[in-house]
Formats: structure tokens, sequence, C-alpha cells
């Protein structure tokens, strides 16, 4: 596309031209709280006047990773309440597989077809898709793939069986919800053969998918949660989240058993923490559940096959990906910022941020409609 965006502001992006956007794809779901938020800036500014690096092994206690990690144990289960900063989202893929491996004292891994977990050696080893994997291989051995929602996938996990990792609402296969059951049965199999049950939630954390975590839909914890995205409110951060007999495995045989110069870097915690506060403070998850009334209401055509969606995320499917590149090139034209999935070129993604306003969603759902009604 190679937009020159210049500046930003709530739902909507400038290019250096000063033509306006609506943005429909808020930075891959970085962005749920909205562009320029002030609260962020001023918290940012604030901790960029008393200071930025200093040490992050412990040598020195920086205020704003103890603030952050505090609001984010305080809004999950007991069981997770360790938190490893990292630089994204794929680090704390890479963090929490060496995690699982340590305390485990396992190799094999199980994941699922069309799952994204980052693009890195480790995080690429169990990509559901050998396409992105087939030119950096080898990769980890020991790492196998099951299909979303089906029985193969339960049956990989055996005793050998380090963890298995998945997305509770699979984003790049197109916003695809995981059966309860399924997940049940997972985390059953996992506590019969001392399996870590990890959950992607670098996505759908922090209300894109209708609650705080996705995971609470479906009253299943795991043993360790991935986030990214959103956790920074716009600075690059992710984290891996565990209970602490389990992160303490980390700190022996070697010690240190996992570092990052950066992870957690007081300016990326203080935008977080603000960002956090913010989304909570002005119950945007709540008030999303309309927002996305609003598009349903308004992304009615023939062409649309089928919308599926979880909370303010929406994948609009079309005929194929040749339909939806003329539909995104007709919405760049227009105003109205958005592309397709990794595993779903047919759709259409919709992530904007959880405060977009409502004339927005008209306005965006109109530029579509429209480009539905005029390309072939």
């Amino acid at each position: 596309m190679a937009l020159e965006i210049t500046k930003a502001k709530d739902c909507y992006l400038y290019d250096e031209k000063g033509k306006q956007y609506i943005d429909l794809i808020g930075g891959i779901s970085v962005c749920n709280i909205g562009h320029g938020n002030t609260q962020v800036i001023n918290a940012i500014t604030q901790q960029a006047n008393n200071y930025l690096h200093v040490m992050v092994y412990g040598e020195t206690v920086q205020s704003p990773q103890v603030q952050y990690a505090h609001w984010l144990t305080t809004h999950l289960p007991p069981s997770l309440n360790s938190v490893y900063f990292t630089n994204s989202g794929t680090e704390a893929t890479e963090g929490a597989m060496k995690l699982a491996k340590r305390y485990t004292l396992k190799t094999k891994f199980v994941s699922c077809k069309n799952s994204y977990h980052g693009h890195t050696q480790g995080a690429l080893s169990i990509m559901g898709s050998e396409y992105w994997k087939q030119n950096f291989r080898p990769l980890l051995p020991n790492c196998f793939l099951g299909n979303y929602n089906e029985q193969n996938t339960i049956d990989l996990i055996d005793e050998q069986t380090a963890a298995i990792i998945i997305e509770p609402i699979q984003a790049e296969s197109g916003v695809t919800k995981s059966d309860k059951n399924w997940l049940q049965q997972i985390r059953d199999k996992c506590n019969k053969t001392g399996t870590l049950l990890i959950f992607d939630e670098i996505q759908t954390g922090f209300g894109r998918s209708g609650s705080l975590w996705s995971f609470e839909q479906y009253e299943i914890i795991p043993d360790i949660l991935l986030l990214g995205k959103a956790l920074g409110g716009g600075m690059p951060m992710g984290a891996f989240i565990a209970a602490k007999h389990i992160m303490d495995s980390l700190m022996a045989n070697p010690v240190l058993g996992h570092l990052t110069t950066f992870g957690g870097h007081p300016v990326c915690c203080a935008a977080g923490y603000a960002a956090a506060q913010y989304l909570l403070d002005q119950s945007l998850i709540e008030k999303s559940k309309d927002k996305l009334d609003l598009f349903i209401q308004h992304l009615q055509h023939p062409k649309i096959k089928h919308i599926n969606h979880a909370g303010l995320w929406l994948a609009v499917a079309v005929a194929d990906f040749e339909t939806n590149i003329k539909l995104i090139q007709y919405c760049l034209a227009n105003g109205v910022f958005t592309d397709w999935f990794l595993y779903g070129s047919n759709y259409l993604r919709i992530a904007p941020p959880l405060n977009i306003y409502d004339e927005a969603i008209v306005a965006a759902c109109k530029v579509i409609i429209d480009g539905l009604n005029t390309i072939d």
C-alpha cells in the first residue's frame, strides 16, 4: 500500500497530502483505544522525563514494570500471577516455549493449522502453515500440527508433550472461534499428561474479542498466557504470564534462563498501563458490543457470503481474493484503511479502535457497500 501516514488521531489516519482514512485495522489490534490518546501520551512524556532505559534484569526496581504487572495480575485468575515482559508477541511465544521446556523437561509442542504465533524461529516452528516455514528449515524438531476444533489435535497431546499452544479465537484464519467443549477436552488432556496449556491472546487480549481476555468466555484457564499487540498502548511490548512456581524454573540451571535487554521498558510499561486503565475506565469493551451491531446492520450485501465476528473484530467473507483486493483498493481510494487475513485472503479485516465513532462506522460501511456495488 505504501501509504505515508503523517498523523493519526482517534480512529482516523492522515497521509502526507492531508487525506483522511477511517482506520479499520487498528495496527492489527494494537490501537484498541485509538490513536493519540491523551492519557497515554502524558504517561509516555512523564516517564521519559523521569528515565528511559536503566537495567531490566533485577538490579534495579523500575516502578512502571511493577505497577503494570500488578494491574495485569489483578485482572487475571490467581494462578496467572507472574509476568515476564518482552518486546513483542513473538518474543512472548519464544519465552513461553523455553519456559514450557524448562518446567516440564519435555520438548514436544502441539499447535494448530492456520495458527499464527510469530515469525522468529521458535514461533515459526509452531506456525500453522508450511508456506511460511519451508524456506527456513531446519526449524525446531518435535513440533506437530493438528486441526483447529478437531479431535486429532487432542490425540497429539501425550506424556512427551511440553505444551500445546492455542488461540482461543484463531485470528488469521478469519476470526474463527474455538469450540468450548474442544478446549475443555484439551485442558483435561493436558492435566492428565502433565502438558502445559498456552493460550495465545496476542491479538484477542484487551477487549478485542468482547471480553478483557477471550479465555474468560470459555471458562478455561491456561497455564501460560501470551500477550502483545495492545499490551503497550501503541508502544512495542509483549508478555508471557504464568504461575510463579512455573516461572521460577527459569531462575536456575542456568541462572537467568531467559533474558531480554529492553523487555518491560519503563516507557512502554507506562504507556501500556495508561492504556489499560483507559480501556476499563471508559467501558470500551462494553460499548463495543453496540458498535459491532452497527457494523453488522450496515454490512448487508449479496456479495457478502458471511461475517465471522468476536467482539469488535470482524472477518467479512467475499467470493475470493481477487474480489477482496479490488474491494480493499476501492476502500483505500475512498478513505477507508483495511486489508485481509493471513490465512483468509477472501476475508476483509475489520479491527478498528474499540472507541471508533459511530458515524465513522456508518461511513466506512457505506464505502464498503459502494465498493461491492462497483467492482465486478
